[in-house]
């Protein structure tokens, strides 16, 4: 492993632990030669997750894209790293522990608006007008009431729970 910040090759591991539910290492090096450190990950390598694309074209599952399509929707908004970084574990076990090889990338963006619902609406919504390619302003609205729907729904389930008479 070489220092990302002088490329050396020659380094110590610090500190071990495991990371994404067990199935990761990671590792805090140091560098013998400039003394910085750095993190490294090892994780088992599967079979490859191939995603297909709206015109059908197979593309190899890349967990950095969807982590960054999650980072920019919920940009400036009270969602941390590690929240991402659930969704993504999340989302991945649920595609790679079904039966293909294959998973549509429609079936990848439904599970993200899933997961983001709960977690932040206005991300929701960042992430389903990409998704979704709103081309007008009823679009977004459309969206909006159906989350309101949504609300109204579940505040009067709720009330029917605490008064059922």
């Amino acid at each position: 492993m070489r220092c990302p910040e002088c490329d050396a090759s020659e380094n110590r591991v610090v500190d071990t632990r495991a990371s994404r539910g067990g199935k990761a290492v990671r590792r805090r090096r140091e560098c013998a030669v400039c003394q910085s450190r750095f993190t490294t990950y090892e994780h088992l390598e599967e079979r490859p997750l191939q995603v297909l694309k709206s015109d059908g074209s197979p593309e190899i599952f890349d967990r950095g894209k969807l982590q960054r399509s999650l980072q920019i929707a919920c940009a400036k908004r009270p969602v941390s790293a590690s929240q991402i970084d659930e969704i993504v574990d999340a989302i991945y076990e649920s595609i790679s522990g079904g039966a293909g090889l294959e998973v549509p990338s429609s079936r990848i963006g439904e599970l993200v608006m899933e997961a983001l619902e709960p977690v932040d609406r206005v991300a929701y919504v960042r992430f389903a007008s990409v998704y979704r390619n709103f081309q007008d302003i009823g679009e977004f609205q459309d969206v909006v009431d159906h989350l309101n729907v949504r609300d109204v729904r579940q505040v009067q389930a709720k009330q029917q729970e605490e008064f059922p008479f």
